[in-house]
């Protein structure tokens, strides 16, 4: 059992236990975690209740996003200004609160209210989660804990599809909510018993401007992304361009602001540690390369391969159940062995992927697809959590709110990044093969033309992963700076 060494104040002792502070972290981060993708499956229905076009209902998913996203870089800031206790009550409050009015909606305003609730308390939990843990555990045992916390954080949206299927097929999509409520409120009720609080309370000076900045940068960068890719337009969209113009222009802004700045909302500093900035690279990437494949893998198996939506899901559920059972194993081997051996073969596992879907048609035996899959996602499993991890020790304690938040804050930014590339490569691939032909477009044509448009992503991913392969070799394990375990902070 973890057990800190008991610490003596003038008055009392204050031993803190770092399993029970992990489990509490688990329970509010599985079920926060889960509603990420627990609604997507129910969108369709949603449309019908409430009478909406797809491109309002995606709302649900889109604004869930977008929310989490421009949260994230601000957690940094309010993690220097409230206790641990305070910040992960208060955002589970917020989270229980935004599942409450959803599941009480009478309208769709109402849900979508309750769903954008829900997101606040969301992104701001990982970040103090993540912060928390690096103060707790010292380098040499991170990547096990860090692997552990992965099972949560990948388990829970791997099996939110297949959840959310089964409750709205039994119960209907209110249930998703109300199903969350009790889980929810024991673990608030868990954490005022139990959560102690680590970390220093240091009330840095809030920038308005950097907020401000901040907001629209990530927010128009994950909107105009995230539109581009399910809009048929794409980036030809005169509207979508415009949007992440100003975007990237806020956030250049942003950074050279943060440089100048005696106490930055984000620290972008952490980026001349070699380490972290190698790490933070892959991760980016391999975010993209996942959630692309989220999105691409079920349109093809739907389309070329003619699977229903419910098989298509069950076909790709054992490789997303594996990437979450494998996070605590990955951590040991990386606290064992350290992010070379892991990360390089899970590259050139990546890379071996890339070049089977890029070749991919309606003929592969629908078992060598699984099973090319199952290695995609195992080699994600590798490659993310050592590759962050390893960052994050070199940090100093004073950098670990900013590392954590840039993480997180890249995380859905990469991730509508991957995914409107990736559909936007393969629209154009299709349009492309479609121009070509002088026939009818018959179904075998538009199989084809799928199968085309799939080949073109996956040559850009193919891409993607090489450049992923060789970052991989000028990765080294990170030599953290003095580590003290976190004294529990007196409530």
């Amino acid at each position: 059992m973890f057990i800190l060494e008991t610490v003596t104040g003038d008055t009392m002792e204050t031993p803190i236990n770092r399993k029970i502070i992990l489990i509490t972290f688990m329970i509010g981060a599985f079920f926060a975690v889960l509603n990420e993708t627990l609604l997507n499956i129910a969108l369709t229905e949603l449309m019908e209740v409430f009478h909406l076009e797809a491109p309002t209902v995606q709302w649900m998913a889109t604004g869930f996003m977008l929310v989490m996203g421009v949260l994230m870089p601000i957690s940094a800031l309010l993690i220097q200004w409230f206790t641990t206790r305070q910040m992960f009550i208060g955002v589970m409050t917020t989270f229980l609160t935004g599942t409450i009015i959803a599941a009480a909606a009478i309208n769709f305003p109402m849900l979508l209210t309750g769903r954008m609730v829900q997101a606040v308390g969301t992104g701001l939990l990982i970040p103090v989660i993540m912060n928390a843990m690096l103060l707790l555990y010292p380098p040499e045992v991170r990547g096990k804990i860090m692997g552990t916390f992965g099972l949560v954080i990948m388990f829970a949206p791997a099996i939110g599809p297949t959840l959310s299927g089964v409750i709205v097929d039994f119960l209907g999509w209110r249930w998703l909510f109300i199903t969350v409520i009790p889980f929810a409120t024991f673990s608030i009720v868990f954490a005022w018993k139990y959560l102690q609080n680590v970390g220093e309370i240091t009330r840095p000076k809030a920038d308005v401007l950097s907020i401000v900045l901040s907001s629209i940068g990530i927010g128009g960068i994950v909107y105009g992304f995230s539109s581009a890719g399910e809009s048929g337009e794409g980036f030809s969209s005169l509207h979508i361009m415009v949007i992440i113009t100003i975007s990237l222009i806020s956030m250049i802004w942003f950074v050279f602001r943060q440089l100048k700045l005696d106490e930055p909302l984000l620290d972008v500093r952490v980026f001349t540690y070699k380490s972290y900035a190698r790490g933070i690279t892959i991760f980016v990437i391999v975010i993209m390369a996942m959630f692309a494949s989220e999105i691409v893998m079920p349109m093809y198996l739907q389309g070329p391969l003619g699977f229903s939506a419910k098989m298509a899901g069950l076909l790709l559920l054992p490789g997303a159940l594996l990437n979450g059972l494998m996070s605590p194993v990955m951590g040991s081997l990386f606290d064992k062995f350290g992010p070379r051996k892991l990360i390089i073969p899970g590259s050139l596992v990546l890379v071996g992927v890339m070049i089977f879907f890029s070749n991919l048609n309606p003929s592969v035996p629908i078992w060598l697809f699984i099973i090319a899959y199952i290695a995609l996602m195992l080699s994600v499993s590798a490659i993310l959590m050592p590759s962050q991890t390893n960052g994050l020790n070199e940090l100093p304690k004073h950098l670990y709110p900013h590392g954590t938040a840039i993480a997180n804050t890249l995380q859905p930014i990469g991730g509508a990044l991957g995914v409107s590339v990736f559909v936007s490569i393969m629209t154009q691939g299709q349009n492309s093969y479609l121009s070509s032909q002088n026939g009818p477009v018959t179904e075998e044509v538009a199989n084809q033309a799928m199968t085309a448009g799939v080949h073109h992503a996956y040559w850009f991913a193919l891409a993607l992963a090489t450049g992923v392969f060789v970052t991989a070799l000028f990765i080294k394990k990170a030599i953290a700076p003095d580590f003290h375990a976190e004294e529990p902070a007196k409530s």
